[in-house]
């Protein structure tokens, strides 16, 4: 797959986190539990990741997966923290707040993770422009949350 399709398929993967994040929310609200939501959510998300690797004709490589490093599991636990975070906070602080704060950590973990090459990751310097980006970016994000 072309670079520039990785691109625009994180761009999209994006518009869904917002989207996912409210579905859930509002779940959360509708049963008025926010962990039963979550686990509904990732029940549907274990259905549809089996589905796509029948479908697609990609068995799990037993071997592999259970030689895989511990610290590698540490993933699900991250989605099930994220997932029911959002789900919890959107309805409270509002969905544009929520998602904010998840970008601010996401950018400002990224570019340490990049930095130091950590967890497998190609290693990017952190530059003063990195670093004016990311400035820049926070004061866009602030601009528009705010009221």
């Amino acid at each position: 797959m072309p670079q520039s399709w990785l691109f625009i398929l994180m761009l999209f993967a994006g518009v869904g986190i917002p989207i996912m994040a409210a579905l859930n929310a509002g779940l959360g609200e509708h049963i008025n539990n926010p962990i039963a939501a979550v686990t509904l959510l990732a029940t549907v998300a274990l259905v549809s990741s089996i589905t796509i690797l029948v479908v697609a004709g990609k068995p799990i490589d037993w071997k592999q997966f259970i030689s895989a490093p511990p610290l590698f599991f540490v993933a699900g636990i991250l989605f099930v923290f994220y997932i029911g975070s959002i789900t919890h906070s959107a309805p409270k602080i509002g969905l544009g707040n929520a998602v904010l704060m998840v970008l601010i950590g996401q950018l400002v973990c990224s570019v340490i993770i990049d930095h130091y090459g950590l967890l497998g990751v190609q290693q990017l310097s952190i530059t003063l422009r990195r670093l004016a980006g990311l400035g820049s970016l926070a004061i866009g994000f602030w601009l528009v949350v705010i009221k």
